[in-house]
């Protein structure tokens, strides 16, 4: 069997992860970009997973993703939640079986994506999500911290709210790995007890019986979003398993994963959606419209756990959308290169979202079928890709995503052909309609389903066609 030396070098010569003593060490700096971690390094329990992906979900932008339900297409209190309910599961499901790649292979998701793409065809997916979890997810959270905090104190300039938490934001993403798990996990006790009581009070006062008036599609445009919500998480997946020693069982850890996912997204998206009868005609995606809704002090904590909760889950966009974005192969200086790239996004993603304070309902609306809309066909091609490599030992595919002479052109021309055909036949979006959703509007927005089917058969028959350079048999 190939030996892990000989997977990827990991002498302290080349690479920095191996050169430094980093281990469990929280406040250091995370060395290297996104190099094999070496057994050496190793470290944790499958349990931080559950705290790692719960956190992040613990903001107003779970709740937004409720809101926009009844609020903009009239779903019912009952077919809202049946809508996230349906969402977030799959979308937790993805995520279970790819944080269970990290320990077998100690490399980050978007190196792992390499195999069913290809070194330079990978450049499709890791861009994107680069973009995306850099800077979009980035900004997208950045503005509901910042809303919170202006709301919690008024005297505070919206530009200087955005300021403070993109700040708390960025400290914790460039010192890396060990302080985002850290953050995560002494940030759960208090985000739960306040979003758990807060919740409970807005169910309280919500009407939830009353009847909805949905307009056509509108139970899987909110499926779409809660997919896309949960879903936004799968290329970020092995960032945080890929130092988990390889004895950890990587069911348990995709378990510990999945189940963060899912009672967090749909207890405060359930909650959203019954904001929304809660609040009446108030009803707006502003975070001090649903902390109003409870008494002044844990309205004000509330606020404060909005903003907390918003450091919590960017830290993870910044640390993954740099990782990602070293995933494409680009030469930056590898002692710091994560950390540097990570200051980079966190400056751009702070003027976009600066921009973005306008306007942050529909924006965000937007923003979620967006990210289904590439994810469902990234994910038809690895997923496929696994399948089809089952016969392969965890070393053969270790090493096939660390080399960069790889070439595997069948995965970015499926991705590609499924986002084009998904988009252009049932895309529902406020600027632009599909054309199945225009003749039929009851379709509503199965954009990812589409291009995840379209993908996945298409790669499992180009793969034949168009052979890798690295055989996929054992």
């Amino acid at each position: 069997m190939t030996t892990p030396s000989a997977i990827a070098d990991d002498s302290p010569e080349t690479n920095p992860i191996a050169a430094e003593s980093y281990g469990a060490k929280t406040l250091a700096i995370e060395p290297g970009g996104v190099e094999h971690i070496p057994d050496s390094a190793r470290h944790g329990r499958s349990v931080n997973l559950l705290w790692t992906w719960t956190s992040p979900n613990l903001e107003f932008a779970t709740v937004a993703v409720g809101i926009i339900g009844p609020l903009f297409f009239g779903l019912s209190f009952g077919q809202a939640v049946a809508a996230i309910v349906l969402g977030t599961v799959l979308g937790a499901a993805s995520q279970a079986v790819l944080s269970g790649w990290g320990p077998q292979h100690g490399l980050a998701q978007m190196v792992l994506s390499r195999t069913g793409f290809g070194f330079l065809g990978n450049a499709l997916p890791a861009g994107l999500n680069a973009l995306i979890a850099g800077i979009g997810w980035f900004a997208v959270n950045s503005i509901s911290g910042a809303l919170a905090l202006h709301a919690l104190i008024g005297g505070l300039p919206n530009w200087l709210c955005l300021l403070v938490i993109v700040a708390a934001q960025l400290t914790i993403a460039f010192l890396g790995h060990n302080l985002v798990h850290a953050f995560e996990r002494y940030a759960l006790p208090l985000l739960a007890v306040v979003f758990v009581i807060g919740a409970v009070i807005v169910f309280s006062k919500a009407d939830l019986g009353a009847p909805g008036k949905p307009i056509p599609g509108a139970f899987l445009i909110e499926a779409a979003a809660a997919f896309g919500y949960a879903a936004g998480w799968n290329p970020y997946a092995a960032d945080y398993t890929r130092y988990l020693p390889r004895t950890e069982n990587a069911r348990v850890a995709g378990v510990y994963a999945a189940v963060g996912i899912t009672v967090s997204c749909v207890l405060l998206e359930s909650a959203g959606a019954a904001m929304v009868s809660a609040a009446g005609k108030a009803a707006n995606v502003d975070p001090g419209v649903y902390t109003g809704l409870m008494p002044t002090w844990l309205g004000k904590l509330t606020l404060l756990c909005i903003a907390v909760g918003a450091v919590a889950a960017n830290a993870l966009n910044i640390y993954s959308g740099a990782m990602s974005f070293l995933a494409l192969g680009i030469k930056v200086p590898p002692h710091r290169a994560r950390s540097l790239v990570a200051v980079v996004f966190g400056v751009f993603g702070f003027i976009l979202a600066l921009s973005g304070l306008k306007n942050a309902g529909s924006n965000y609306e937007n923003f979620l079928l967006v990210i289904a809309y590439w994810i469902g066909p990234w994910l038809g091609v690895v997923l496929v890709d696994r399948l089809l490599r089952r016969g392969q030992s965890a070393d053969a595919v270790t090493s096939i995503a660390t080399d960069r002479t790889y070439t595997n052109w069948a995965g970015p021309i499926a991705m590609l052909v499924g986002m084009v055909l998904s988009i252009w036949l049932f895309s529902n979006q406020t600027n632009y309609h599909g054309t199945v959703v225009k003749a039929h509007p009851a379709v509503g927005d199965i954009t990812f389903v589409v291009g995840f089917v379209v993908a996945a058969v298409l790669y499992a028959v180009l793969v034949r066609v168009l052979r890798p350079s690295r055989s996929l048999a054992a």
